[in-house]
């Protein structure tokens, strides 16, 4: 069993933490299926994913999820909720075992003040999260249905496996689906037709699965939900 030491070398984060906020630092295990955290709630923690994968989700006001993206090491939960002081924007949870590190809130606003690396972390963690939002905004505006769908079941294909998590693709999820990625829900299930039609994917018992993972790769075009 690994120590937090160990993880902090392993995604060298040994450089973010004063030797004296090490001794700070708390590392949970999560299970899978358990929900990390759920749109609304008030953090008062950083976390980073070190083991596992996590999914992260929306919730529609019917009460429907609809998965943006899958996370895997190294993911940071909180950062923007830091940073903004606001609710949580998402909610996550783990779709496998686990293991986050994480610091209070109270204690990276003592680092803020002596230790500039942290801040460069911060500035590129948020970042990131910024260019992606783009790159989604972009992906919508420039690219057909059948390539942001293509990317989309890419991005939540478990573990290059090729197989979707069916419980999050049934058919009554396909409306938000469809809103998600910017379509009518006719356009996206007549895309879903022709895919399964050409024998990329398979629609059996009002769920989703990936026949050929390099078709898909090679219909999405380099690009994917991430």
């Amino acid at each position: 069993m690994k120590e937090i030491r160990q993880y902090l070398q392993e995604y060298e984060l040994e450089y973010l933490f004063p030797p004296k906020f090490k001794d700070r630092l708390k590392m949970y295990r999560f299970s899978k299926g358990e929900t990390i955290c759920t749109i609304g709630d008030q953090l008062d923690e950083m976390f980073f994913l070190v083991e596992g994968k996590i999914k992260i989700y929306t919730t529609s006001p019917e009460g429907k999820s609809l998965i943006n993206r899958f996370k895997r090491p190294l993911a940071v939960i909180g950062d923007v909720e830091y940073v903004k002081g606001s609710a949580v924007l998402n909610s996550v949870e783990a779709v496998a075992d686990g293991v986050m590190l994480a610091i209070s809130f109270e204690e990276l606003q003592e680092i803020e003040k002596i230790h500039p690396p942290y801040i460069r972390f911060l500035l590129e963690t948020v970042a990131q999260k910024f260019y992606a939002e783009s790159h989604i905004t972009s992906m919508h505006m420039l690219y057909p249905v059948e390539v942001r769908l293509a990317s989309y079941l890419l991005s939540i294909s478990s573990d290059g496996k090729g197989t979707v998590f069916h419980e999050e693709m049934r058919t009554e999820n396909l409306t938000e689906l469809a809103e998600w990625i910017g379509t009518s829900y006719r356009h996206l299930n007549r895309v879903l037709k022709k895919m399964a039609a050409d024998g990329i994917i398979d629609r059996a018992n009002g769920s989703i699965k990936i026949k050929h993972l390099g078709d898909l790769r090679v219909l999405a075009n380099g690009n994917i939900y991430e």
